[in-house]
């Protein structure tokens, strides 16, 4: 059995739709694949760590970054830069791993047009209710702040139509079970099974 390429998973979703809990349900059931870690300008939040999450960068360190073309893609959002290292992502995917890449539309029709081989997921919340009141819950933003994102989030929730996969996190086990087979499926992919199992093959059509 060989190694075979890993695959690049875009992971799109507006603020309060329940991405990155889902994706972190996902990794700790599925070890073997990882997560990029972006770059960012904005500040750290409460139980963050620097390296885990995000790699925190002071803006100018980011601007150099750009400078020596070290992004794959790179956004704004609500006035804080973020970007994906290159070389970071093409080594882990050599190494056999998937990879997500937890970006916005933006970022996500950047990396198309650079990798056409990569696969999109778009996670919708069930309602606007709900994603109003999931962004209350979390305690940290003004109604102000709040109502602005919930602009952003609609505008953003338009661009599903750009995606391969979409799912809808209603019920979070189920949310999770779709994301699972998406992965899973992607896996059994004719390509990627005789990249792993060329010897097989050759011996079964031998």
């Amino acid at each position: 059995m060989t190694h075979s390429t890993g695959t690049l998973y875009i992971i799109s979703a507006p603020s309060g739709a329940g991405k990155s809990s889902l994706v972190k349900a996902l990794i700790d059931i599925e070890p073997q694949i990882c997560v990029s870690v972006s770059h960012t300008t904005r500040a750290m939040r409460p139980g963050e760590k620097n390296g885990v999450h995000y790699h925190f960068v002071e803006r100018e360190e980011f601007v150099k970054m750009i400078e020596h073309g070290d992004f794959l893609e790179r956004a704004e959002v609500f006035g804080n830069l973020y970007g994906t290292s290159q070389s970071y992502l093409q080594q882990t995917l050599d190494e056999g791993h998937d990879l997500i890449l937890e970006i916005d539309w933006q970022g996500a029709e950047q990396v198309r047009k650079l990798m056409p081989q990569a696969r999109s997921i778009f996670i919708l919340p069930p309602s606007q209710q709900a994603l109003r009141d999931r962004l209350d819950n979390r305690g940290q933003d003004s109604a102000e702040i709040i109502d602005g994102r919930m602009r952003e989030a609609v505008s953003e929730m338009s661009h599903y139509v750009d995606y391969d996969y979409l799912i809808i996190n209603d019920d979070f086990a189920l949310a999770l079970d779709d994301l699972k087979a998406i992965f899973h499926a992607s896996r059994l992919q004719q390509k990627r099974q005789q990249q792993r199992y060329g010897k097989l093959l050759a011996e079964l059509l031998g």
